[in-house]
């Protein structure tokens, strides 16, 4: 596996989301990454990236993915950065509400998740367990 981590940013844009998933099919590719695992990562990708394009980006900013393998743990990690302020959080346990189901999804693929500081915004992030 390639260890080197692979970053790219993205305007605030509609076609962000999928020019994300590409990234990271193209970095999963690279690194052997395949399968359910990196079904997984795609869909971390794609609910980080839309929850940062809706709640998380000003007018005329962006978000920066950033995709970091760590091939000695075993596991790979995403991280969504934007400037935009509130801490994100699953809203409801049992499913019934209108917000949230991104995460919801992120949260049951993922083995870990949460969010970091930075100044301005915030980082939200994944980690996924990779096959042996």
């Amino acid at each position: 596996m390639n260890e080197e981590f692979r970053e790219r940013f993205y305007r605030r844009e509609r076609q962000s989301v999928p020019a994300a998933r590409e990234f990271t099919r193209a970095a999963l590719g690279d690194w052997g990454v395949d399968g359910e695992c990196a079904d997984d990562i795609l869909l971390c990708v794609s609910e980080l990236a839309t929850n940062a394009l809706v709640h998380g980006v000003p007018p005329g900013r962006g978000f920066l993915l950033r995709l970091l393998p760590y091939g000695d743990e075993g596991r790979a990690r995403v991280e969504v950065h934007d400037s935009g302020g509130g801490v994100p959080a699953v809203p409801c346990a049992d499913g019934d509400c209108e917000g949230g189901r991104g995460l919801m999804l992120v949260q049951a693929v993922a083995d870990k998740w949460g969010v970091g500081e930075r100044d301005p915004g915030k980082v939200v992030w994944c980690e996924v367990r990779l096959p042996s």
